[in-house]
């Protein structure tokens, strides 16, 4: 285990030192002036040099590199936005709730409906419960994001006025002079984000579940069970269901990672104050240092979701060991 762990983190170093310095490398062959932005459209051109010169933009790339590492390591410093000189640190963290907030609601709703509907569909085959499941994973799978929220929106937002269509709450600390705040507000205006964010992992997780149930049906020591008299639900729970949904573990936590870089669509629909949003809004004014505050932060919560995802597999299956 302990000789694992090391060598996952040694992957962990080497892919955030690739991920940034791929940020790096493409902000700089992308035509842009970030020492204009931050000293404003109506600077100087000496104003321009000073705060080029203050940021280190003159500089090499790999000394720019370099400072940056030597800062998030040493200071554990994200640095400055180049629009607004806010701390980048406190943009993350500003954000990163409310994108946690989406990801982790809607994956406990695509769970929630893709478990037992992929095991309907493969306990019962070309049934009418099987056909309606195959149609829903066809509109899932080809239905992008932005129609889909859109649709919401104007249905169950606009036309009926169950939920709100924009804005959100924060759920433990809201801040003063804002209009809601609280777990039941949370939750009510995350309604429509989390639908809409589900959908697609919810198609592809029942089908994944009904292929990996069907498969583990035929397995030999599903018939031998069975053929000694062992009960239809212990066969299913304890020989069926344990070994078809271990690869949904895995598959689980790396969505789960990788939907927290960013639920850029969803969270543009909704107005959500997340990452993927944050991201847009950085690219657009080519702020650098927030955009790879986001990816250090991305990289690192997918790092983390797949480390604890092969700890818990191992959990679930003995047969497999961590070395």
């Amino acid at each position: 285990m302990a000789r694992y762990l090391v060598r996952r983190l040694l992957w962990a170093v080497f892919l955030f030192m690739a991920v940034t310095v791929v940020t790096y490398v493409i902000f700089f062959v992308t035509p842009s002036d970030p020492a204009r932005l931050a000293a404003g459209q109506g600077a100087s051109p000496a104003e321009v040099q000073r705060v080029a010169e203050r940021l280190h933009l003159n500089d090499p790339l790999w000394k720019q590199y370099g400072l940056f590492l030597k800062q998030l390591v040493w200071q554990q410093s994200l640095g400055e936005s180049f629009v607004n000189r806010q701390d980048v640190n406190d943009i993350v963290l500003r954000a990163a709730p409310v994108t946690a907030s989406l990801v982790f609601g809607g994956a406990v709703f695509w769970l929630l409906i893709s478990l037992p509907i992929g095991i309907i569909s493969a306990v019962r085959p070309r049934s009418l419960i099987d056909r309606a499941a195959m149609v829903f994973v066809l509109v899932g799978v080809s239905a992008h994001p932005v129609w889909i929220g859109l649709i919401f929106a104007y249905f169950i937002g606009y036309k009926w006025g169950l939920t709100p269509i924009t804005g959100y709450c924060d759920f433990i600390n809201p801040a003063v002079g804002a209009e809601c705040g609280g777990p039941v507000q949370w939750a009510y205006h995350m309604i429509l984000p989390w639908l809409t964010f589900m959908i697609l992992f919810a198609a592809l997780y029942v089908r994944l579940i009904r292929a990996n149930v069907m498969e583990t049906m035929n397995e030999d020591y599903v018939r031998t069970a069975r053929a000694k008299g062992a009960p239809e639900g212990r066969v299913m729970r304890s020989h069926i269901l344990r070994n078809s949904l271990l690869p949904v573990i895995t598959i689980l936590g790396m969505d789960i990672g990788l939907a927290l870089g960013g639920a850029i669509f969803t969270e543009s629909i909704y107005s959500l104050p997340g990452l993927g949003r944050q991201i847009l809004v950085s690219y657009e004014n080519f702020d650098l240092p927030v955009i790879l505050g986001i990816t250090v932060f991305s990289t690192i919560a997918i790092i983390i979701f797949n480390l604890v995802v092969d700890v818990v597999y191992a959990w679930f299956d003995p047969r497999i060991r961590l070395t």
